[in-house]
């Protein structure tokens, strides 16, 4: 970074600083909404009506719901120095922000870093030409260093004394050098797309592929099935990847106070808000499109599972035990969803296998989620409803729904017309026990604090477990053809 000389009259002038995308990666407003949104789904109805007496009513509103943890937020390390230098050489250093008065407050009340903070008051929104004229009658033309972020800035760029930007792309560097030749530059923006493909979660789409487990469990393997299966696995990851980006805009505050969540790109600030707000519905409108091609039951899967989650994101994930049943549910509903795609009818003993196998999944997730809480010296999970107390209930909840599992995989292999489609099914019960094994495993692996992920996207990525698959697909094809 740039560092200020020393024959800057940083006494006389003032280092004014804006908020969003400056100080901070993000945007307060959509902070403040997202914030409220996971308190209170009606925040949607809310901010409409507050949108109708203009911006400033809107972001007063949103912040009386609820105001972002400042102790979290992503700010821009550049920016902080900055601020820190000139108010060692005896400058003086403001917040002039539009956001919400609240919100700027609670920010410099956190940071200790601002003799002033000047922000819109629900009737006026200080930006652009309405922040410039203001910083003119505060300060005079010229009297000012003007950090900002947006093309909206180069109205006070123009009557700043001089110029900073942060995270500005090229094309405005230029048109703020054209104002201020000698204008400085922080924090080079960064590309988005590779946030952006980090935030919709491909890794995730793993658990789609228990699409393709009836044409599995049925033995129909034809072409078209197949090609049904993919079309499916693409819809549904999609539509998949738009909860994702929901759930981490809801769940933003916690993700940003957990060790690993906290890179996530839209807690980290690396992906801005608004572009993962915008690719929500382009990801699931996407998805219902590869749906259309689909025979009409799968899209109502897929109705159900989109319902599903959402009520998951904004409700269930709350309520304890709730939340591993849905989570079941929603595992369980790709199986459901492959079946109608691929036109496989689905059998009792599948669905049960299915929805105690999924059960014990969960629970293990939520098992792993309790040992790290532990492990850091957190009694209760933000937002989720679960003690550290309660992780002896949830262990034995895993252990015990993943052996009924087994128990079915068991019965469903020893009814007469399952044991007249392999020639030797006494090597089905050495599958059993390794699932039995496969399963007792991924608990202990979870109780020793080990898994840091969820326990579908582990598997795939433990040595043990892929050899366990394996070795269970190769029992299986040796008691047909042997």
């Amino acid at each position: 970074m740039d560092q200020l000389a020393d024959t800057r009259p940083a006494t006389e002038r003032v280092l004014a600083v804006d908020l969003d995308g400056t100080l901070v990666r993000s945007d307060m407003l959509y902070e403040s909404f997202w914030a409220a949104m996971a308190q209170d789904w009606r925040t949607p109805w809310i901010a409409l009506r507050g949108l109708s007496g203009g911006k400033a009513v809107l972001k007063a509103r949103l912040a009386a719901m609820a105001l972002p943890d400042p102790a979290t937020l992503p700010y821009d390390t550049a920016v902080l120095d900055e601020i820190r230098h000139w108010r060692e050489a005896g400058g003086r250093v403001a917040l002039v922000t539009a956001a919400d008065s609240r919100v700027a407050l609670a920010i410099a009340d956190h940071l200790d870093l601002f003799d002033e903070v000047h922000a819109s008051d629900g009737l006026t929104n200080l930006k652009g030409p309405a922040k410039a004229a203001w910083l003119r009658e505060r300060y005079g033309a010229g009297g000012y260093v003007y950090a900002g972020d947006s093309t909206a800035d180069l109205a006070v760029w123009q009557e700043a004394g001089d110029a900073l930007t942060v995270g500005a792309a090229p094309s405005l560097r230029a048109r703020v050098e054209d104002l201020h030749p000698k204008a400085r530059h922080l924090s080079p923006p960064e590309p988005v797309l590779p946030a952006a493909l980090r935030a919709v979660r491909p890794h995730q789409w793993l658990k789609n592929m228990l699409i393709f487990f009836p044409m599995v469990a049925a033995h129909d393997f034809n072409l078209m099935a197949f090609a049904m299966g993919v079309l499916a696995f693409v819809s549904f990851s999609l539509v998949a990847s738009s909860v994702y980006l929901l759930n981490d805009l809801l769940d933003i505050a916690s993700d940003r106070a957990h060790p690993r969540k906290r890179m996530r790109p839209l807690a980290a600030g690396t992906l801005p808000l608004k572009t993962g707000m915008m690719l929500i519905p382009l990801l699931l409108l996407a998805g219902i499109g590869v749906g259309l091609f689909l025979p009409p039951v799968f899209l109502l899967v897929l109705a159900g599972y989109y319902a599903l989650t959402v009520a998951y994101s904004l409700w269930l994930k709350r309520r304890p035990i709730i939340d591993i049943c849905a989570l079941a549910s929603l595992y369980t509903m790709r199986v459901i969803a492959g079946g109608a795609a691929a036109g496989i009818g689905l059998s009792v003993w599948l669905l049960a296998f299915s929805a105690f196998l999924f059960f014990a999944l969960a629970a293990v997730k939520r098992q792993a989620e309790l040992v790290d809480m532990m492990q850091r010296g957190v009694d209760e999970a933000a937002g989720r409803g679960y003690r550290v107390s309660d992780l002896p209930l949830v262990t034995q909840m895993a252990t015990a729904s993943g052996f009924v599992a087994v128990l079915v995989l068991m019965l469903y292999l020893n009814e007469p017309e399952v044991l007249v489609l392999y020639s030797h099914p006494v090597l089905l019960w050495a599958a059993c026990l390794a699932m039995l094994y496969w399963i007792s495993r991924m608990v202990l692996v979870a109780s020793r604090g080990k898994m840091d992920d969820d326990p579908t996207v582990y598997a795939a990525r433990d040595r043990v477990s892929l050899t366990i698959v394996a070795l269970i697909a190769a029992l299986f094809i040796a008691a047909k053809v042997l």
